[in-house]
């Protein structure tokens, strides 16, 4: 497997709401985002800490997406990823809308199932199985996509829709049913097998696979960074995503990654 792709090579950087004591930390992580190149900023739909002090600093996800519409002018964003289990499915369209119109129509709809268990107890919702959330994103999908197409005004353009997860029976089949673009967590060991899983899946929907822009995050800096980018991009991986947390959001890593870009274009 190559990397004969159409899609271009691009660079995200996931700001991790998470350790920030104030909102202005993450703000000025989005505008030097955006000023050294990134392609695409995210965030995460939790409510606490990933890592680190459990009950630091944390600020919800879509609310921050609206700041971001305004705050931005060329990059897209979402998050990585919106967990469907915690608003209705037209809600979240009407969200994703209205926030694609805030910004001029760059906002990308990055949707997964749910697995932090701590949100859902603390915020209410039933946590329930692994099996029963995929099952509930595969019934969510296809209703957010109605509701895209019964909203006035419309939105902006057909919102790109990037699904989370490497499940072989279930994820990657909604992904070659509904996807734009997958972020499968993968890595160049874990990445070809995966592929060949989602081409199967693509092959019994009728879609050509190399329609869905591939993503994957990375880890690490230096010269071991843009080795692992190298040789995700020779297997047809095209999105490169570093995440940085609170409150430095250090960004050398994702500066880097804007140069290896460049680097391929010049």
């Amino acid at each position: 497997m190559t990397s004969a792709s159409s899609h271009p090579v691009r660079i995200g950087v996931q700001l991790q709401p998470q350790h920030s004591p104030q909102y202005s930390q993450i703000r000025d992580a989005v505008r030097r985002a955006e000023d050294i190149g990134v392609d695409i900023a995210y965030n995460w739909d939790h409510f606490y800490p990933l890592y680190g002090e459990p009950d630091g600093a944390h600020f919800e996800c879509w609310t921050m997406l609206g700041a971001w519409a305004e705050q931005t002018s060329r990059i897209e964003f979402g998050a990585l990823v919106t967990c469907n289990s915690y608003r209705n499915p037209e809600l979240l369209a009407d969200m994703a809308r209205t926030t694609d119109h805030i910004s001029g129509g760059r906002l990308i709809l990055g949707i997964g199932s749910g697995w932090f268990q701590r949100d859902y107890d603390e915020y209410g919702y039933e946590f329930g199985t692994a099996g029963g959330r995929l099952n509930d994103l595969a019934a969510a999908l296809p209703r957010i996509k109605e509701r895209f197409a019964k909203l006035n005004p419309a939105p902006t353009r057909d919102i790109p829709i990037l699904i989370g997860g490497s499940g072989e029976k279930k994820t990657l089949r909604m992904v070659a049913e509904y996807a734009t673009t997958w972020h499968g967590f993968v890595d160049r060991e874990s990445y070809p097998h995966k592929a060949e899983v989602l081409a199967g899946h693509c092959e019994a929907v009728g879609r050509d696979p190399a329609t869905i822009e591939r993503s994957a995050g990375l880890q690490g800096k230096g010269d071991a960074l843009l080795a692992e980018a190298d040789a995700l991009l020779e297997l047809g991986v095209t999105q490169f995503t570093v995440g940085v947390n609170g409150p430095d959001y250090d960004l050398d890593a994702a500066e880097a990654l804007c140069r290896w870009r460049d680097s391929r274009s010049s």
